[in-house]
Parts: C-alpha cells; structure tokens; sequence
C-alpha cells in the first residue's frame, strides 16, 4: 500500500499510529476507521505512524501485516510509514531539556518498593502504581540527562488538568492523584509512551488526535508534556467509546480470534467488516457491504454513540455468512 498523493493541501493533521505488538483487532479497525473517515471527510492530511518502541512486546512481521491490513480495509495515508525506532534523537532531545528544566529525575524503584510506600496505596491508568512526590530524591531540580539507561519520571504539578474533547466535552483528570511522578524514559533507553506520543505529534504537526478512550486519562499527562517542553499548540483530542466483549471487557484473547487479518482469512471481504464497522459507528440503515470511501462519505461524529459497542457472538455470526 502506499501513500495517497501529498500534493493537495491540507486543513489539519492526524495520524494512524498503530503498534505492532499484535495484529489489528476489530475495536482497533472501528478507531482507525472512524479517524481515517474524520480526516478525509475534513481534508485533514494523514500520517502513518508505527509506534514501535515497546520493544520486548514488538512482534516480527507486524509491521508489514499492519499497514497491509489497512490497505486492504481501504485506508491510505499522505506521509509514512514513519517508524519511531528509526531515530531517538528527538527523544533525547526532548528528556534533555526536561531536565535541565529540573522537570524530571532518574528512578529505578521497582513497583513493588512503590507500593510498599504508606501512602501510595493505589493504582492510576494502566494500572500504574501511583508514584507519590515523597519518593522523589532530595536535591531535586536541574541536571543533565546523564543517565539515559536509567529510568526517568516526570515531576507533576498538583492538580486538575482540563482540556477540551471534541467528543466528550470539557474534561478533567489530576495525574498528580492518579499516577503521580508518571515514567517519561524506560530502563530500556528508550521513551515512554507517553513522551513519545507528545514529541512525534508536534514535529510532524498533527493537529488531531483520534484514539480510543482508554487514552483519555493520557490527555492530561500530555498537556503537561506539552507545556513543560514549551510547545504551544495542543492537537484537539476526540476520545471514542471502545469496543467490548459480551463481558463487558476490552477485546482480547478470551474473546476469540477478533483480528481483522482473522476474517479476512476466513474469506470475509473488506467490505463485510467496514459494514459492521458503520453499524458501531452510527451509519443508518444497516449495509451488507461497505466501502472505506462510502463510509467516510456517510460518517457523521455527532451520530455515534456514546455507549461503548459491544461485539456479539451473533455479529460474529453475521460476519461469517460472506465468507
């Protein structure tokens, strides 16, 4: 697949940030389908981005089932792949002048003598043991990043962060009270997700940030990214209800095989899943088929459910029938 051509003009950015730790599954195919849609319909230029820094968890292959799936779904992009590993530097940069904004400080305490902190009781997103300010080093404030195989944490201010999500509204979370001190470079020598995300959306000028709302909690850590590195502008944050199991749980492996790649074995077209896809996404009536391009043509943000979908053994059935 390649990129779509780059020669018109854009009014926004976004990204397709996919991570090649797994295959896309079906609640990931809604999120990419639904951001693509957004940006074709708004004339927004899309970048593909493979966030592939977890490094222990990236599987061999991925990459190229990845961006071969989307293609095959109907998806292009304008500019990419873009691979984080191929240069850290942007990182380091980044961590260099958090600390010597005295921002952030090397830690290796494990999340065991964490949570054997009295008042550090609790877990935040992701199930981050909170990390409280009393268990930061004495003399805390400016240095060099000297010691890029050691973990590093972000100092965070006390309090609520708001922002706006064109979604949900005005919203609020306080990392302070959820996660405390939150792990901006990993013992591998390499950014956290969080750092990441932050300095590969302002160099490549994204505008718009579509994800699922597992991330909303992230949206306050980033902004505080984004003011201690002195980036003035903030993309706009569209959060989307994920998609379930009949359990009410994320899709994973309990509930099946639900990878795209999966069906498309089984010989479901393209355009059987885009369908269902419309379907989760509040496109009326209901299609047998559907493709990507009607499906931007078709998407409307307002008339998507709040409610997060949840994906039935019946749907699974209804895919079937094509195949």
């Amino acid at each position: 697949m390649t990129a779509a051509s780059n020669t018109r003009s854009f009014s926004g950015v976004t990204r397709l940030a996919p991570s090649p730790t797994g295959a896309l599954h079906l609640g990931n195919v809604r999120t990419f389908l639904v951001n693509w849609a957004m940006a074709r319909s708004r004339g927004w230029k899309v970048v593909l981005r493979i966030e592939d820094l977890d490094g222990p968890r990236v599987k061999t292959g991925a990459v190229e089932d990845l961006i071969d799936t989307l293609g095959w779904l109907g998806m292009d992009w304008d500019e990419g792949p873009l691979v984080q590993s191929d240069d850290l530097s942007p990182y380091v940069g980044a961590m260099s002048r958090l600390a010597r904004a005295g921002l952030a400080f090397p830690s290796n305490l494990t999340r065991g003598e964490i949570e054997a902190a009295a008042s550090a009781p609790q877990e935040g997103a992701f199930n981050e043991t909170r990390f409280p300010p009393e268990l930061r080093p004495a003399g805390l404030g400016p240095r060099e990043f000297d010691e890029p195989e050691s973990g590093w944490r972000f100092v965070t201010p006390p309090g609520e962060v708001r922002f706006e999500d064109e979604f949900r509204g005005p919203c609020g979370a306080d990392p302070s009270g959820s996660v405390g001190d939150f792990v901006v470079w990993t013992k591998r020598g390499q950014p956290s997700y969080q750092l990441a995300v932050v300095v590969d959306d302002a160099r490549q000028g994204v505008t718009n940030v579509v994800r699922g709302d597992d991330l909303l909690d992230s949206a306050a850590r980033q902004t505080l990214l984004y003011r201690a590195l002195g980036i003035e502008r903030v993309p706009v944050w569209c959060h989307l209800p994920l998609v379930v199991g009949e359990d009410g749980r994320r899709l994973a492996k309990r509930h099946g095989d639900t990878r795209a790649a999966f069906y498309r074995g089984l010989g479901v077209p393209a355009e059987r899943l885009v369908a269902l896809m419309a379907r989760w996404s509040g496109i009326g009536p209901r299609a047998e088929s559907m493709t990507a391009g009607e499906f931007a043509g078709r998407f409307d943000l307002a008339s998507m459910s709040r409610e997060r979908v949840v994906f039935t053994a019946e749907q699974d059935r209804w895919l079937r029938q094509r195949a």
